[in-house]
């Protein structure tokens, strides 16, 4: 076989000057000397064995500086040519892939340089390829199912391109699958569940596309899962009970999904292990049911949002667990009851927004311990009393409105004195009475109307006047009033005029006037201190005992009475009674005619009776 000159130089060109590897000028020339050196043209190597043998380990040397310091080389080439299988395989995602700025113009040829650095993006190892990585490159189009021949792929970078289809499910079967990045695309469809079968999974982040269905709970089946973002999708459904209770996740964003149900309670590891992880995004969902109180239970959580779901109950106290805590969102939900003191206690915490639920209570004085606190907010809740000092001189009212019992965190909330001066006595009339005012003035008016009542009662006892009625027989004559009693105590009265007096009759069917007294006739029966009784006889035989009492003054007048009794032949029945005859001056005519009347009386024998009668009705 034999080289000459041009055949040397073709061999050099085509070995040590690849496209990513551009060989330096010194050496170049050193190469181009050492070949004119030993061989010239139309020389055989037969001719010159000694200087050829040279100038093959000259060359070879150059060849293998040219691999180790070369100052553009990415990596390290084994120099072994990529497999048939794998180049195929990029030949086919090639094949799907919308390449508008030609990053992919260099995956052509034979593929002889394919694993030196010759291909965009690609990293081989013993001639398979371990790495493809294209983000930002503006590619469109699918991922073609052709993927999965790259057996020995354990990365496979994508994200931020125009990528869209489904995800190949060819991904799951490759067994050395390590870090899956594909976010920041146009992917839709479902994930795949077969990605669960790659046990040295560590990183998948399919976040930002339009993935929906279920996330598959064989996901949690890889043991080595680190990362998992399906943030900003549309996937459905509930959180798999498996990722709850995974024990290697230290990254799981679940965010602005459609995710409904409850959020379990069942957080943390269940085999022994303690549970790392320390992201845990939940928020921009329809998650509902009371806050998971095991969440206390992840004490190397450093960031948990939960905001903008439908989480009701409380928060627990336990909460202070989570020493590593940094971030807490817990914004828009429907969380009540008070804020835990103990949230005081994490020191390491830095934002915590609690807006926008339902708390009551006040704002705990133990948040102005948290000394590294750069975000709090608790605006549009039910809490009232004072906004600690440190709290409202730290942050604007913004963290703070919404909450129409709270005060003290702007100039136009104060707070009202601690220990306020009693009130001044107000001059208004129309100050509305409460209940217990109106009940003490109705009892008190009670009790007056009862007082008047019992002093009218007894001066109708000590000073009770009779009753006035007409006599049966008609009226009385001019100047006289005469009054009739019955036996059941009934009175007539007949009066003539103001001057008048009184006439009480005590026997119910004798009704006579003052007239018919005058006319009667009259005998003297007894006298007694006090007036004379007289016995009179009417015009129609009826006889009356008459008693007329000594009074002169006016006064006197008004408070004199006259007994009358009603005298048989048989006997004399009495009839007692308060009412008395009053006579005004005229009555001097009267006793002239009873004096001019006296006659004898029939009945001697009864005139100490009615001398007795006379006395008693003197009482």
């Amino acid at each position: 076989m034999f080289f000459s000159n041009e055949t040397h130089l073709s061999l050099y060109k085509t070995l040590s000057n690849p496209k990513p590897f551009p060989v330096p000028s010194l050496l170049r020339n050193l190469i181009h000397s050492s070949s004119s050196l030993f061989f010239t043209k139309d020389q055989s190597f037969l001719d010159h064995p000694m200087a050829s043998l040279r100038s093959f380990f000259l060359l070879n040397l150059i060849i293998t500086l040219l691999f180790l310091i070369s100052p553009g080389s990415s990596q390290a080439w084994d120099g072994v040519v990529i497999t048939q299988a794998d180049y195929q395989g990029l030949q086919a995602v090639k094949q799907e892939f919308i390449d508008p700025r030609g990053v992919l113009r260099s995956w052509n040829g034979s593929g002889f340089t394919a694993c030196s650095g010759g291909w965009a993006g690609i990293k081989c190892a013993q001639g398979q390829v371990i790495v493809i990585q294209l983000p930002w490159k503006s590619l469109g189009g699918r991922i073609s199912e052709k993927i999965g021949q790259l057996q020995a792929l354990r990365k496979l970078s994508l994200h931020d391109n125009n990528l869209g289809g489904s995800i190949p499910l060819s991904l799951g079967l490759i067994p050395n699958l390590r870090g899956l990045q594909l976010f920041n695309n146009r992917l839709t469809g479902s994930i795949p569940a077969s990605l669960g079968a790659s046990r040295f999974l560590q990183t998948l982040d399919l976040s930002n596309n339009l993935l929906s269905d279920p996330i598959p709970t064989s996901l949690a089946d890889s043991t080595k899962l680190l990362r998992l973002n399906l943030s900003f999708n549309s996937l459905s459904g509930q959180i798999p009970v498996s990722l709850t209770r995974s024990s290697s996740l230290q990254f799981l964003s679940l965010d602005h999904n459609n995710l409904s149900g409850p959020v379990l309670d069942t957080w943390g590891s269940t085999n022994n292990t303690s549970p790392s992880l320390r992201v845990l995004s939940l928020d921009h969902n329809t998650l509902s049911g009371p806050f998971p109180f095991s969440i206390c239970s992840l004490l190397d959580l450093q960031v948990f949002s939960l905001s903008h779901n439908r989480i009701s109950g409380t928060l627990p106290s336990e909460l202070s667990k989570l020493t590593k805590l940094r971030t807490m969102d817990i914004s828009s939900n429907s969380v009540s009851g008070q804020i835990p003191e103990t949230l005081g206690d994490i020191s390491s915490l830095t934002r915590l927004d609690l807006s926008q639920n339902k708390l009551t209570g006040e704002i705990p004085v133990s948040i102005t311990d948290l000394k590294s606190l750069t975000f709090f907010n608790v605006s549009y809740n039910n809490l009232s009393g004072p906004v600690p000092t440190l709290l409202s001189q730290k942050f604007n009212s913004t963290s703070f409105v919404g909450n129409l019992g709270l005060c003290g965190y702007s100039v136009s909330t104060p707070c009202p004195p601690l220990n306020p001066p009693p009130p001044s006595p107000k001059k208004s009339s129309g100050r509305s009475l409460s209940t217990k005012d109106i009940i003490l003035i109705a009892s008190g008016a009670l009790l007056i109307v009862m007082f008047i009542l019992v002093l009218i009662l007894l001066c109708c006892l000590l000073r009770k006047k009779p009753d006035k009625a007409k006599p049966k027989g008609g009226e009385a004559g001019p100047g006289v009033a005469a009054t009739t009693k019955t036996e059941k105590g009934g009175e007539a009265e007949a009066g003539g005029g103001e001057t008048g007096g009184k006439l009480v009759h005590f026997d119910g069917p004798l009704a006579f006037t003052a007239d018919d007294l005058l006319c009667a006739t009259a005998e003297i029966m007894g006298k007694s201190t006090y007036g004379t009784v007289y016995k009179a006889t009417l015009e129609d035989g009826s006889q009356v005992a008459v008693k007329r009492l000594r009074e002169k003054s006016p006064k006197g007048r008004k408070s004199s009475r006259t007994r009358l009794m009603y005298w048989e032949e048989s006997d004399i029945q009495i009839y007692l009674h308060l009412e008395l005859i009053t006579w005004d001056p005229r009555e001097r005519s009267l006793w002239s005619l009873i004096t001019c009347l006296e006659a004898t009386l029939p009945h001697s024998y009864m005139l100490e009776d009615l001398m007795f009668i006379s006395t008693g009705l003197q009482g």
